[in-house]
């Protein structure tokens, strides 16, 4: 049920905002050039390896030993009004179309990430990751990494229809609010390090 429920909204929202997706695509294009896309593979279902998809929302600029600028430094207006909004996600619909995400489920977070994760916390593997979550609608980026591992698990022991129907509902109130796009002072999350000792 959950799966088919995926499919039906996503390839019905996917033509739905069709128009949106090809007017953010000529946005980016026009401020921050090629390519249109974030790509970047991330552990899906039992920690297998999958190519997520987003718009991207960085330039891409780099210091003179060509190390990477701080993301603060990367964003752009475009791309700071794309995360707020949460419409830097929409393409990832299609991986959810594939069956490389769902719509409801912990978020795909980094492959470096796997080998730091406790035996608890890696049990987030056990459903799809999602493009929207249990931590999302509690706390989202203003949440400790350890809280909103706990806030995964409690999904992957209690997911079905109705809680994925009452979250989806939840994000698109965060979504309007805008409320915890970012941890306090900052731009996105800081890196997870591994639990403390």
């Amino acid at each position: 049920m959950k799966r088919l429920f995926d499919i039906v909204v996503s390839a019905t929202a996917l033509a739905l905002l069709s128009p949106l997706l090809a007017v953010i695509a000529v946005m980016v294009r026009r401020r921050m050039g090629s390519p249109v896309l974030f790509r970047q593979v991330r552990p899906g279902l039992h920690g297998r390896p999958f190519e997520m998809i987003k718009f991207r929302t960085m330039r891409d600029a780099h210091l003179p030993d060509g190390s990477a600028l701080p993301d603060a430094e990367r964003l752009t207006p475009l791309g700071r009004w794309l995360r707020a909004t949460s419409l830097d996600e929409l393409p990832e619909l299609w991986n959810v179309l594939k069956g490389d995400m769902s719509l409801v489920g912990p978020r795909p977070l980094l492959t470096e990430y796997l080998p730091l994760y406790s035996p608890e916390q890696a049990r987030r593997h056990e459903v799809r990751p999602g493009v929207t979550g249990w931590a999302q609608v509690n706390g989202r980026n203003a949440l400790s990494w350890e809280r909103k591992f706990e806030l995964d698990v409690w999904y992957v022991d209690r997911h079905n229809l109705w809680l994925d129907l009452r979250i989806l509902a939840l994000t698109i109130h965060k979504v309007i609010a805008k409320h915890d796009v970012d941890e306090p002072g900052g731009v996105g999350q800081t890196r997870f390090s591994g639990n403390s000792r």
